[in-house]
C-alpha cells in the first residue's frame, strides 16, 4: 500500500474571489477540474462556518463532478459533521476555526478538546472517512 502523501489543491481562495465579486466568476468547479487536469491527486475544500469562501452548493457540486478525492477542512461541530456525513468526503481535516481570523492561524487544542474531538472522529470513521488534524507541532497536542 501507498502510504506517499499525495497532491492536494486548495481551491478555497478561488471562491473567495468569486465571492468578492460577487458573480460567478471565477467558476469554482472549473478550476477544479482544471486542477484535476494538470495533474492534482485531489482537490481541498474548507467549508468554515460562516462560509467566508466555500458554500454548502459547492461541496454538492464538486463531490458530483470531481474524479479525484476531497478533502473537507471543518470544525468539529455538529453541523460540519452532518454535512460530511452526507457528503462522504475521501477525508476530513479537522482544523480550528475563529471569525476573525482570515486564514486558519494555529492548531486545534486537542489537549482541551480531546472528548469532542474523540466523538467527532468516531462518526467520521464509522462513515469510512478519513481524518486529519489540524494541531500545532508540540509535543503535548501529538501526544494527545
Amino acid at each position: 500500500m501507498n502510504h506517499y502523501v499525495k497532491l492536494g489543491v486548495n481551491i478555497d481562495h478561488v471562491a473567495t474571489l468569486r465571492n468578492a465579486r460577487g458573480g460567478q466568476d471565477p467558476v469554482l468547479l472549473q478550476m477544479a477540474l482544471a486542477v484535476e487536469e494538470a495533474g492534482a491527486d485531489g482537490i481541498t475544500i474548507h467549508l468554515r462556518e460562516d462560509r467566508r469562501h466555500i458554500r454548502d452548493d459547492d461541496v454538492w457540486l464538486l463531490r458530483s463532478h470531481l474524479r479525484t478525492p476531497m478533502n473537507l477542512e471543518m470544525a468539529a461541530t455538529d453541523e460540519m459533521v452532518r454535512i460530511a456525513l452526507k457528503a462522504l468526503p475521501k477525508a476530513c481535516c479537522i482544523v480550528p476555526e475563529h471569525r476573525r481570523e482570515v486564514t486558519t492561524e494555529g492548531g486545534l487544542d486537542v489537549v482541551n478538546q480531546l472528548s469532542l474531538l474523540g466523538m467527532q472522529v468516531a462518526k467520521l470513521n464509522d462513515a469510512g472517512i478519513e481524518v486529519s488534524l489540524f494541531i500545532d507541532a508540540d509535543m503535548n497536542q501529538i501526544q494527545a
